[in-house]
Formats: structure tokens, sequence, C-alpha cells
């Protein structure tokens, strides 16, 4: 069995779906339940089991010698959210008990990382930096960069084991993350109510409004990188997963009219005061130890990334 946690949210039930397309369906999805809303990521996904996450451990546990394989998505990812606790209980204490009980029982493990773990980025957006150097701006990086620490000093480990710091990803199934979900699915929404999209406008001198930079990179591409690893389960590590290339907020609002066929009408409002000292104004993924496994595939650009999940939502 392959387990998939977080498997109703984003990037899992993405996931879900393409392994589905495999002929993989013998999978146990585990996420929080309360929120129903959610149902509808896997409303058309075949799996065995649906357990709630805070029951997985002690059935992970008791199941241990069934798993193949567990791609450990859940966390908390609010990044406004201040309560370090629960990204203690969450992000840390849950992913490091999936950890140990995939190295006792060799069943080997992708998690998901966050470039939230560089910080400001004044180090770079290098994976060769071990997590020892970095330092996090909200509590939900920190938790994650913690993880990442903690294993990177593992000296048992999991068979194959692999960390993903993923960069800004966006596309089908986000809906349900609401203030969280991607600048491309807020642009569709407002374009589609008022015509036109409000950006952040830059707090910094020298960087225009619109003009702040992210990585951003399409989820089919996050979960092709996914079953890449699960694929080939070699030089185990923490890895970047993004497309190497920056892209500004306006070239993102662009692409977005573009593919709704209207004329672009931009407005440029404050950073909200509780995001704005950790607001990051450049990411940009370094991907070559990723290159170096043998991943070849070219990322999707903004471009078609953006016309394709625009497809999506008109015909949702």
């Amino acid at each position: 069995m392959i387990i998939i946690t977080g498997a109703r949210g984003f990037i899992g039930s993405n996931l879900v779906s393409a392994l589905n397309k495999l002929g993989k369906t013998d999978l146990v999805l585990v996420d929080e339940l309360e929120n129903q809303a959610k149902n509808q990521n896997i409303s058309h996904t075949k799996f065995k089991e649906l357990i709630h996450r805070d029951d997985f451990i002690e059935w992970l546990q008791k199941n241990a010698s069934k798993i193949s394989f567990i791609f450990h998505l859940g966390a908390r990812t609010d990044t406004t959210e201040q309560d370090k606790s629960i990204f203690d209980k969450l992000n840390f204490n849950y992913s490091k008990s999936i950890f140990e009980i995939c190295t006792k029982s060799n069943i080997p493990l992708l998690y998901a990382s966050s470039a939230a773990t560089y910080g400001n980025g004044s180090l770079g957006y290098d994976d060769a930096i071990k997590a020892v150097n970095l330092s996090a701006l909200n509590p939900y990086g920190e938790s994650k960069l913690a993880f990442d620490k903690w294993v990177e000093n593992q000296t048992k480990t999991p068979p194959f084991w692999v960390g993903l710091k993923f960069f800004n990803v966006y596309g089908p199934h986000e809906f349900h993350k609401n203030r969280m979900s991607s600048v491309v699915y807020h642009a569709f929404k407002q374009i589609q109510e008022t015509g036109k999209m409000r950006l952040f406008q830059s707090h910094k001198n020298g960087i225009k409004n619109g003009e702040q930079q992210r990585d951003f990179i399409y989820v089919k591409d996050v979960v092709d990188v996914c079953l890449y690893f699960y694929n080939t389960q070699k030089n185990s590590g923490i890895y970047n997963l993004g497309t190497g290339t920056a892209r500004t907020f306006n070239d993102l609002a662009k692409a977005v009219f573009l593919a709704l066929n209207k004329e672009p009408i931009i407005e440029y409002i404050p950073t909200p005061i509780d995001i704005r000292d950790a607001y990051q104004y450049f990411t940009e993924a370094k991907m070559d130890k990723l290159r170096h496994t043998g991943y070849q595939k070219e990322f999707t650009t903004l471009e078609e990334g953006v016309k394709d999940y625009v497809a999506f939502l008109c015909a949702h």
C-alpha cells in the first residue's frame, strides 16, 4: 500500500489522481476530515481507505509491514498563524513520528519541506546549504526548518528518504486554502468578479509595485517530481522544487488576463501589516541538485501553467 498524508489537500489530491492514472488504487489517504469541502478534491479518485490524521500514527505502527511508500504531504501551512505550538505538533512532532516508523520498518519516505526555510533569502536559495545555517521568517517556516535540521542529524534513516522544498505552487484543487491559495487563484476570482486584479505594493526601495518576484511552479510538475523519486528511490536528501526561474507578480497577473482574453487592469494595495515584515521580495530555486539526479524534464512555463489552470477553473 502507498500512503499519502494531506491527501484531500492541494498537492496531495493531485498526487492521488496521478497515481490512479498509473493504475495504482491500493492507496491509504490520510487527512483531517473536518473540512468536508475538501472531499471534492478526491471525489473522482480510487483508494482503499481514508484515515483521520489523529488516528494515523497508531494505525501506521500496526500496519507498517504492509506499506511500500509514504508521501508525507500533510502539514499546517498558514504562514500568518503565530501559535508555534500548532506547528510543533503538526509539522515537527508528527513528521518526526512518521520518519522514525519509516526508519524502523524500512519504508521509503518523501516529505514536504518548504522554500520558507530560506527566510529572507540572504544566503540564496541553494539546497546545498545545510539547514543548520538557515533562518526562517515565521512559525510555519521555522517548523519546516526545524524538521529539516532534525532529519539532517539522523544517523539512522529510512532506506530512501527525500524532502522537497516546495516554492510557490499553484494549480487545481487549492480552493479550500482560502487566503493561502496561490495568487493565480486569487487573480482568477478577482478578475471574474471585478474585471481587475489587485497586487501588493512594494515597500522596498528599488523595487516597483508588482515587480516582486517568485519562483512559481505548476502543481503538475510538483507531482511529476514526486513520482520520479517514487520510481527511482535513489539519492536521498533535501531538494528544491521550483522551476529555477523567478517571475514577477505583474507577469503572473498579465498571464491570467491573457488566459481570460481580457485587457490587464492592475491595482496595487498595501501589503498587510501582519505579513509585511516577513514578506519575501525574491525567491528562485537553484535546481542543479535535482538535475544531477537525472531528472531532465522541462518545467511548465508560467504562461502555459496559468493557461491550463484557468481552463480548469473555468470548467469547474
